[in-house]
């Protein structure tokens, strides 16, 4: 079965080149004009990855991301952010409502492509051998893609998963912002490093006290601080 491409795009010739070529690749693609109707399509079929455009008549694509992330049955489909606005703020602010990547008009549809199928692949890759991480009361089950703070659940949305397990599970060793794009998200990507920093500080915050433990090394990256 095809993976299946839900484009929310208003602009007529970006989302027929989109259509055509992702087509083209044995995609599935949905397309709506608005955040509205998009919204409304996934309650009837949930795609495999979805390019929303950020500039929507109606609902904008910022608040369509956000309600996405905030439902359950949705929350871990995978955005990626398609705009003609490239101001770093306007990045920063995509991503912090839950998209896991960003893409500036104009692009190359061959890069977009690339990317759609490296995270497709990530978010599809097979379950590690340690299937559950424990570090002190806190627990990943990496099976039922649960994170657990004591008793209570912590909703990450798919690429914050990833990446605490990414870290959990190599505990103590310091990775750079190039290597976790390419290991969590799957490939070099040109967006800049603030989008390792942006779900970083995101991560931390749902981690409440244990965020501590996520651990900034000055100049060098990040790592996750203490055995599992």
């Amino acid at each position: 079965m095809s993976d299946i491409i839900l484009i929310i795009e208003d602009d007529p010739s970006i989302a027929q080149l989109l259509t055509y070529n992702f087509q083209k690749e044995q995609f599935d693609v949905k397309h709506t004009v608005s955040g509205e109707d998009g919204l409304s399509l996934l309650t009837q079929k949930i795609p495999s990855l979805i390019i929303l455009d950020l500039m929507l008549p109606g609902i904008c694509g910022l608040d369509a991301c956000r309600i996405i992330k905030s439902e359950p049955k949705t929350k871990n489909i995978p955005i990626i952010m398609l705009t003609a606005k490239s101001e770093e703020m306007d990045k920063i602010i995509g991503l912090e409502t839950g998209a896991d990547d960003y893409v500036t008009k104009p692009f190359s549809v061959r890069e977009l492509i690339l990317r759609v199928k490296a995270i497709l692949k990530r978010s599809t890759k097979s379950t590690p051998q340690k299937a559950v991480l424990v570090f002190k009361d806190l627990t990943l089950d990496s099976n039922e893609y649960r994170v657990t703070l004591g008793k209570q659940k912590i909703d990450l949305t798919l690429t914050e998963f990833k990446l605490l397990l990414f870290l959990l599970s190599n505990p103590n060793k310091i990775f750079s912002r190039d290597r976790l794009l390419n290991r969590v998200w799957g490939y070099q990507s040109d967006v800049f490093s603030r989008t390792v920093d942006t779900h970083i500080t995101r991560l931390r915050s749902k981690l409440g006290s244990h965020g501590q433990y996520l651990v900034s090394v000055r100049s060098v990256g990040y790592r996750w601080e203490g055995a599992t």
